[in-house]
């Protein structure tokens, strides 16, 4: 590939940590939004127009009409963040735009709050802490806010890829076994490793497990992956945690089966129409709801960004970018 501009146009979506912004405008003609305020569509589309790179958020639906509208400027989507069911993948193949991500930067984060989140729900730590700032707790008692104990109760993990096989070794250490179901199945020295189960039919391993947490990308074949009818193959006591993407759950089947008590609660970091938050879900006391701060560090954003950049320079010096989107992504 020859050589492209050492200073490509770069448009930015997001306010991303100072020095990252920093670098990126030393590096390239960025444009950077530090007020942070979200593009519109018409933004976005305009913004596409007149770059060579668009980096955009998981906040930014990159549609195939917007990659269309784009012109012939626009040869990279250089995106913040590993996943990419927010840009259509096929249309900007069709048009020879290379879409890069930042894979693994996010796992050890997300990890972390998985099983903070895993450890809460049974132990019922957020309403704990709603109680003692309410000024109504009363001092201990024998039978005040029992929970469940998570050491010896059977951890059922969807999507077993980088983040999902952090959460094992985490729950392993807590005494969870750990059940888990993949489209493949891992080399038995990693499974050995992890103390991990696989479990190659979905409905056999939700009706024996205690808790549930997802760790599948969000794909046209995982969309509702966990609707009503699996839902109710779930013990009443189960418990369901999820930092993946919202739309492998159908989230009104888990309000009713909450509402009803066919499961005990659930913990959740996304949601369908975010930052809007579905007003049943935030009446109930059983469930813990987070701000989609899963992979939320410094640490995680700082090596967001240096992949991102790293992606770009690859591509401006005429090699293909190190992660490359290939056909095929899930």
């Amino acid at each position: 590939m020859a050589k492209r501009n050492a200073r490509p146009r770069v448009i930015v979506t997001r306010e991303l940590p100072d020095a990252v912004m920093d670098r990126m405008e030393a590096l390239f003609d960025t444009v950077n939004n530090r007020s942070d305020t979200p593009m519109t569509r018409d933004q976005l589309a305009a913004a596409m127009a007149d770059c060579d790179v668009l980096v955009p958020t998981v906040t930014d639906m990159i549609d195939g009409d917007l990659i269309d509208g784009a012109g012939d400027r626009l040869r990279l989507i250089a995106s913040f963040g590993n996943g990419v069911d927010h840009i259509d993948l096929k249309a900007a193949r069709a048009r020879s735009i290379i879409v890069t991500n930042t894979p693994g930067v996010l796992t050890e984060d997300t990890a972390d709050m998985a099983m903070a989140l895993i450890l809460a729900l049974p132990r019922r730590l957020a309403e704990g802490e709603r109680l003692a700032r309410s000024g109504e707790w009363t001092g201990w008692r024998p039978g005040g806010m029992l929970g469940n104990r998570v050491g010896g109760k059977t951890l059922g993990i969807l999507g077993m890829g980088r983040i999902g096989q952090a959460v094992a070794a985490r729950a392993r250490a807590f005494g969870l076994g750990v059940h888990y179901h993949n489209r493949h199945r891992l080399p038995e020295v990693l499974e050995a490793q992890l103390g991990a189960i696989w479990q190659p039919d979905l409905d056999t391993m939700l009706g024996g497990i205690d808790i549930l947490t997802i760790h599948t990308p969000h794909t046209p074949q995982t969309e509702h992956l966990i609707d009503a009818r699996r839902l109710a193959l779930m013990k009443p006591s189960a418990y369901l945690v999820n930092t993946a993407r919202a739309q492998v759950i159908d989230e009104a089947a888990l309000i009713a089966a909450l509402e009803g008590r066919a499961v005990a609660g659930a913990a959740i970091d996304v949601y369908w129409n975010e930052p809007h938050i579905d007003p049943r879900l935030l009446a109930l006391p059983g469930v813990i709801l987070m701000p989609h701060t899963a992979s939320s560090t410094y640490e995680a954003r700082m090596a967001t960004g240096e992949k991102v950049m790293a992606n770009i320079r690859m591509w401006a010096d005429g090699h293909r970018p190190p992660d490359q989107v290939l056909e095929g992504w899930v």
